[in-house]
């Protein structure tokens, strides 16, 4: 549940650093009114996008067709087109089995990632869904950075979903010419699994880009956090715009926990079943007859690479403002030091520092950087205005160090770690479902064994079929 405490909408009043100067915003006013204009033809355009892809769910009748269109071209048309146009001496070119599996593993992906994304539209808006927010007080600021972030995504979406559209119409385009059917309907049957495809993989796509894309949007504000210790000393005005981006990354683990966790089982279990699929087959697998695995698992890992990459990155990002504030931290307690005769050389020294360690450059005040001729003696007063201070940032650092921030999953932390888990996890599975497949073709009696071999070229790989053939070749010796 959110903090009541928080508010989104409305930026708190100690957070003046993060807006532009009124003086500046007199002066370009009508500049911002261009880019404000800018920015929201942007996102009506993306909003356009999403729409003609079926996430615009906010009526009845745009439910229907959404859910309509995904039926029909996802699953109706390629399993009529499979069930009608299949011939029995074709398995060289297209197999129907494996066909039937890309389209159920694509459509229910697919109807993941329309359910998950056009929930949050129509709760939250384009806006608020991509904390792009008039109202948040920080869109003059970050406006060009939104605009070059989305538009960078819709790029992304381009660069990835073309090439895999080539490959699979070129696949189509060799079945076609193979398959000896007229024209016009090989043609058709062409159209018809591209659209198909094209279709669900766009919808599969444009789930993880938009994702990718909210993180990336979230480390915008989190390198102006690191930009804002440069800026001012006050330590609630950090607790603060802390808060608020962790609250940011509350709700949007909250919004997507459902979809990266169904993302994760779907194309993890798509892949062992294209797995298996392949494996047990007893005829003869080629690029043709098999192509459509290939291009359906790039599209799946793809989304889901794009996914834990953006989740990663923006947890990374919050984990290193810890260190951020260390070393801030750091830089103030050694520029204030305690003894007047050594403050003017102990803080050049560590501005000095400070400029070639690091990125991090310490706002001083004039008195840091004072020449020894002007020397007064600290008060009882200062020195407990330089221990409140100290222990302030003491605490804020402790703060950051254990309410650090990041996507998780129901409690799980997406980060590097958890990277490192799935994929133990993934090659411990992979390895178990190998060491089966072995074994299913091994335990037969030894005069089946040529039989199974040339029954089941697939079944193990190069080394434990040698060894079988060799085996087999002593037993008939005998």
């Amino acid at each position: 549940m959110a903090d009541p405490h928080i508010k989104t909408d409305e930026p708190p009043s100690q957070l003046t650093l993060l807006l532009d100067s009124n003086h500046n915003n007199r002066h370009q006013a009508p500049e911002g009114e261009y880019k404000d204009t800018q920015l929201d033809q942007t996102l009506q355009r993306l909003e356009t996008f999403l729409t003609l892809l079926g996430f615009d769910q906010s009526s009845w009748f745009s439910l229907a067709l959404s859910w309509t269109a995904l039926a029909f071209l996802g699953v109706v048309l390629p399993v009529v087109v499979l069930e009608m146009f299949n011939c029995s001496d074709c398995e060289k070119y297209q197999v129907k089995g494996f066909e039937l599996v890309i389209v159920g593993s694509q459509a229910v992906l697919a109807a993941v990632s329309l359910l998950c994304i056009s929930h949050c539209l129509r709760k939250y808006g384009i806006r608020r869904f991509l904390f792009v927010d008039r109202y948040s007080g920080r869109m003059v600021r970050f406006r060009n950075d939104y605009i070059r972030q989305i538009k960078g995504s819709l790029r992304l979406l381009i660069w990835w979903a073309l090439p895999c559209f080539l490959l699979k119409t070129l696949r189509e385009v060799i079945r076609m010419i193979y398959v000896h059917q007229s024209w016009w309907l090989s043609f058709a049957v062409l159209l018809a699994l591209v659209l198909s495809w094209a279709y669900v993989s766009t919808i599969t796509l444009t789930a993880s880009i938009l994702f990718h894309l909210i993180c990336n949007l979230q480390v915008i504000h989190f390198d102006d956090y690191g930009r804002l210790l440069e800026r001012d000393s006050n330590v609630l005005l950090f607790m603060e715009e802390h808060i608020r981006l962790r609250y940011h990354l509350h709700k949007i683990s909250h919004r997507f926990r459902i979809f990266l966790l169904l993302q994760f089982i779907i194309v993890t279990t798509s892949q062992f079943v294209t797995l298996f699929e392949i494996t047990i087959y007893s005829g003869k697998i080629t690029v043709i007859n098999s192509g459509d695995f290939a291009v359906s698992t790039i599209v799946q890992v793809v989304g889901i690479i794009l996914s834990l990459h953006a989740a990663t990155k923006i947890s990374g990002r919050a984990q290193g403002i810890a260190t951020v504030a260390s070393r801030w931290h750091a830089l103030m307690t050694c520029s204030s030091n305690d003894s007047p005769h050594n403050r003017s050389s102990d803080s050049l020294v560590n501005f000095e520092a400070a400029n070639r360690l690091s990125s991090l450059h310490s706002s001083y005040s004039e008195s840091d950087l004072e020449s020894a001729d002007y020397v007064h003696v600290p008060t009882n007063s200062q020195l407990a205005s330089h221990m409140a201070s100290y222990h302030k940032r003491q605490a804020f650092v402790l703060y950051l160090q254990t309410n650090h921030g990041g996507i998780t999953i129901f409690g799980w932390m997406v980060d590097r770690g958890l990277l490192t888990t799935i994929f133990f996890i993934e090659l411990s599975t992979l390895e178990a479902l190998r060491a089966d497949l072995i074994r299913r073709g091994m335990a037969v009696e030894v005069p089946l064994i040529p039989s199974v071999i040339e029954d089941y070229p697939y079944a193990v790989d190069g080394r434990y079929k040698r060894w079988v053939e060799s085996y087999a070749e002593h037993y008939h010796s005998e």
